[in-house]
């Protein structure tokens, strides 16, 4: 996704930016250590779940004994942060190190106590993951706006969040779509997730009415954007729109493991071919041009 925003938007844009490309992939690298040291740590306290939903993929008290696994998630935290700490001072801004450390706190605390909390651990993910959209703004862009840029940087801004709020929408909704596949390991080890609170089909419903939202708001989007860009508005209506009415429609039948787990991975071809498009825009612009 970081990857595309630069070099599939950006670069094709002919805009100034705050990192030369090998700064950038360290931007990347930060990104990735800090979540994979997410992962870690998740599988350290998920250890009793996972081995009711997905024996087959428990790792930590298998493969790797627990100290090993604080032993990674250390070292891939603090090179994150460390990474995250230089590029700060790079661009001048030292203070923004912190903002490493929060996310790396965040998906601490979440493994050890907001994923516990009826939509707050899903809401908390979400949100990270659109941050990761967010910071590529904060570190590329914004150090390189000037009274003589500031319109079309803020412009560029505004995509940015565009992307981010939709990347937070369709993982909020595969956040809940997960519960609902891990429900029997959750609800053997008094998770308080919101299918174990709801029930099931009620869940299937309200996540339904959730698919619902970023479906019209794409429409809206289109309709008030991107009519101009043919190629853009036949690709969102083909492999981002499609995709969502027909999780709508099959959410709402949803009721094994496997419906929930297949259901899981189409929003997850769905936010990948949602950030695609930003370089089908920009492709088509250039043509139109």
């Amino acid at each position: 996704m970081q990857l595309i925003f630069r070099f599939g938007f950006f670069k094709l844009q002919n805009i100034p930016l705050a990192l030369a490309n090998w700064q950038y992939g360290l931007l990347i690298a930060a990104t990735i250590l800090i979540a994979a040291g997410g992962y870690v740590i998740n599988d350290i306290f998920d250890q009793n779940t996972d081995n009711e939903n997905k024996p087959n993929k428990v790792i930590v008290g298998r493969s790797i004994s627990e100290t090993q696994a604080y032993n990674i998630y250390f070292a891939l935290t603090v090179t994150g942060v460390c990474i995250g700490f230089y590029l700060s001072n790079v661009i001048q801004k030292p203070g923004f190190a912190s903002i490493f450390i929060l996310i790396a706190a965040t998906l601490y605390l979440y493994a050890t106590s907001l994923k516990q909390m009826m939509i707050i651990g899903n809401i908390v993910v979400a949100l990270l993951l659109s941050f990761s959209v967010i910071i590529i703004g904060i570190f590329d862009l914004f150090p390189a706006t000037g009274l003589d840029n500031q319109q079309q940087m803020k412009i560029f801004f505004s995509i940015l969040l565009d992307y981010a709020i939709f990347a937070f929408m369709i993982n909020f909704i595969r956040e809940i779509v997960k519960d609902l596949e891990d429900f029997d390991g959750d609800y053997a080890e008094g998770m308080n997730t919101l299918p174990i609170v709801a029930g099931k089909k009620n869940t299937t419903i309200i996540v339904f009415i959730l698919s619902l939202i970023p479906l019209f708001s794409l429409l809206y989007y289109i309709n008030k954007y991107l009519l101009d860009l043919l190629l853009v508005s036949v690709y969102l209506l083909l492999f981002v729109c499609s995709p969502l009415v027909f999780f709508s429609i099959k959410i709402w039948t949803a009721k094994s493991k496997k419906e929930f787990h297949t259901l899981s991975s189409l929003l997850k071809w769905i936010l990948f071919f949602g950030i695609i498009s930003v370089v089908v825009i920009s492709l088509n612009m250039k043509y139109n041009a």
